[in-house]
């Protein structure tokens, strides 16, 4: 098949580049000359393992290309796919700007029928404005469906090639059929449902999925007072098929682009229909709250923070991702900041992106893990990269000038801990959280 990728993102760059695996004639299109380049040069400006050497190949095969011409794009291609971004807009709506102006593109671009694919994260109601715009530019024949997707930062590639399902919203039957055509080779689960439904599918799981880590970390909490381990609860929990083990890991709660952004915006899109979400408004607080505990540990642990060196471990919201989008440490790192604190930050890859959010006289950027323990009265664990689960504890323990380890996601494991002489606290395991009612300086 034809097909043309509006907007190079994620979402645009993953699902273009493993179409093109698949056999399609895929060009991308950004309006980004310099990002256009850079892709063209077989560079990824962001980082997703395994996506750089598929994107290489295809292009060298000539099954990929990369545009700023989006009218070329369209009028080589049958099925045109808008991945653009929808930010959040200080209500917390999604910002429809770039939809509605792709649409306004597609339409004046069109010379035959087409369908028009939306990928972007969108309210529900979406696709029937696209398909307004379009019909009121063009006079040509077309279809508009939505497919929703569901990719994880850090597992993109793999998720595209191992979907669970796969969702079709359509009016016509013989473009979802021809959509259907295109992702059978991924998966037989493959849910073909009316437009609004689709929409509504991907906040609806989004939603659910931040709702099941809001819970568990608010058990994790309980946890920490009534003596229980969350991890042993949430394994008990998982082995129940109606709840599954999936998103039971406590720790500091979601960040990133599409959890808290969506959430946000179900939480509007109920409102603009009369509707409180009272439990996904929960769930928001829960989360925003979460990562404050990090700050709580180490308070109790320090007393005043004032002058104190603090060590982060980790940046970007989650592994395998250069994604520091509502991250927890951006928001940890300036209430350090504000009690005076400094700060000794280290991330395998997100540092650059990070600093473009947060940057200060008193944060030292390091290159490496050791580097940044440097002489610090403690250390924060607040991203899960595999080299900070692999490190050696009793030469940290050695590097840092106070043993205070505060392990947000709950990386290590008792036995280890028991060998060194941290004062450790993770999240949820208060057998755990040895040394965590005294305060360091009496250590």
């Amino acid at each position: 098949m034809k097909i043309a990728v509006i907007g190079t993102g994620y979402v645009g760059l993953v699902s273009g580049v493993c179409f093109s695996e698949m056999g399609n004639e895929v060009i991308c299109v950004d309006k980004v000359e310099a990002k256009v380049q850079m892709l063209n040069n077989g560079q990824v400006p962001i980082y997703e393992p395994g996506l750089q050497e598929i994107m290489v190949k295809n292009a060298e095969a000539g099954r990929l290309s990369f545009t700023t011409d989006l009218g070329e794009a369209v009028r080589k291609s049958d099925i045109i796919i808008i991945a653009v971004g929808t930010p959040s807009l200080p209500s917390g709506e999604a910002n429809l700007g770039f939809i509605e102006q792709a649409a306004r593109d597609i339409a004046l671009s069109m010379d035959d029928y087409k369908i028009v694919v939306t990928k972007s994260t969108v309210p529900v109601g979406t696709n029937g404005k696209i398909k307004e715009i379009i019909a009121g530019l063009s006079a040509h024949p077309f279809d508009v469906v939505s497919v929703p997707e569901f990719l994880r930062e850090g597992s993109a590639v793999r998720d595209t090639f191992n979907p669970d399902r796969i969702v079709i919203g359509a009016e016509n039957d013989a473009a979802a059929g021809r959509i259907m055509e295109l992702h059978r080779p991924l998966t037989d689960n493959i849910i073909v449902t009316d437009i609004r439904s689709a929409e509504m599918i991907k906040y609806a799981s989004n939603a659910f999925l931040a709702t099941k880590i809001s819970f568990i970390n608010e058990i994790a909490n309980i946890c920490e007072k009534v003596g229980a381990d969350v991890t042993s609860v949430a394994e008990g929990m998982g082995y129940d098929n109606r709840i599954g083990p999936s998103f039971l890991k406590a720790g500091i709660g979601y960040g990133g682009s599409c959890f808290p952004k969506d959430t946000q915006a179900l939480i509007q899109i109920a409102g603009n229909v009369d509707y409180e979400f009272k439990l996904l408004k929960s769930v928001v607080d829960v989360n925003r709250d979460q990562r404050y505990n990090i700050l709580r540990k180490l308070e109790t642990m320090l007393g005043d923070l004032n002058g104190k060196v603090i060590t982060i471990w980790g940046l970007a919201f989650k592994p395998n991702t250069d994604d520091v989008r509502d991250a927890p440490a951006i928001e940890i790192i300036q209430e350090l900041l504000k009690a005076g604190a400094s700060i000794r930050a280290y991330d395998p890859i997100a540092t650059a992106n990070f600093r473009q959010w947060v940057d200060h006289d008193s944060i030292t950027w390091c290159t490496s893990a050791l580097e940044a323990a440097s002489g610090a009265d403690a250390l924060c664990l607040l991203t899960e990269w595999q080299e900070f689960e692999q490190v050696d504890l009793k030469t940290l323990q050695e590097t840092l000038r106070k043993p205070i380890l505060i392990d947000g996601r709950n990386v290590y494991s008792e036995e280890r801990i028991a060998e060194t002489g941290f004062v450790y606290s993770s999240i949820g395991r208060p057998n755990m959280n040895r040394g965590e009612n005294r305060h360091a300086f009496a250590l």
